[in-house]
């Protein structure tokens, strides 16, 4: 009991430090000088999202519970594919009630329609802090502790910096391991284009 109570204030810890990093950051960039924004330069977007933890779309079961926040940024560097841009990106979703949480990284190819929609598709990997094994009925067996990320966003332009969007994402180790219950999540986000 005391583990679960200390965990369970562990992570809320990470999510205040999430949410202050976050605020620090989005801080830092508006007040950049000069050489600060050569630095922002490098990255193209940050996202800061909501989304329902652990729905049963692709993955067929839903154990764990909560909701997640989700922060990822989207680099500059690119290169220009079918119509779109790939980009490399960084991110991560902490669960609000302990469940799993994971850090993701990977590559977003996305369109950009004239009238602002957009859509964006991924694929990377994952590492998280959940079960790889069935101990616990509210608990997913995930299977290895590295997965596959699999994110698919569609959303709209509001204005030139700021963009809301529907946002899902799938993780699983595509049966490599025993266990493989795999994950998905969904919600929404708010972008900041830099």
């Amino acid at each position: 009991m005391i583990n679960k109570k200390l965990l369970k204030m562990l992570r809320w810890k990470h999510l205040i430090q999430l949410i202050l990093g976050a605020s620090c950051f989005f801080t830092f960039l508006s007040n950049a000088t000069a050489e600060n924004q050569k630095i922002a330069a490098w990255i193209n977007e940050v996202k800061l999202g909501v989304l329902y933890h652990d729905i049963s779309m692709w993955s067929g079961i839903r154990r764990e519970a909560g909701m997640d926040f989700n922060l990822e940024a989207i680099f500059a560097p690119h290169v220009k594919f079918l119509g779109g841009t790939i980009r490399p990106s960084i991110g991560g979703s902490v669960n609000t009630i302990g469940d799993t949480s994971k850090l993701y990284s990977g590559f977003r190819w996305q369109f950009e329609h004239a009238s602002g929609v957009f859509l964006s598709l991924g694929l990377g990997g994952a590492v998280h802090d959940g079960k790889l094994h069935l101990h616990e009925i509210d608990r997913k067996a995930l299977g290895s502790r590295v997965l596959f990320h699999i994110p698919v966003e569609i959303g709209y332009r509001v204005g030139a910096k700021s963009s809301l969007s529907a946002y899902f994402d799938h993780v699983s180790n595509a049966f490599l391991a025993d266990h493989n219950e795999g994950m998905d999540t969904i919600g929404g986000r708010y972008g900041y284009r830099f």
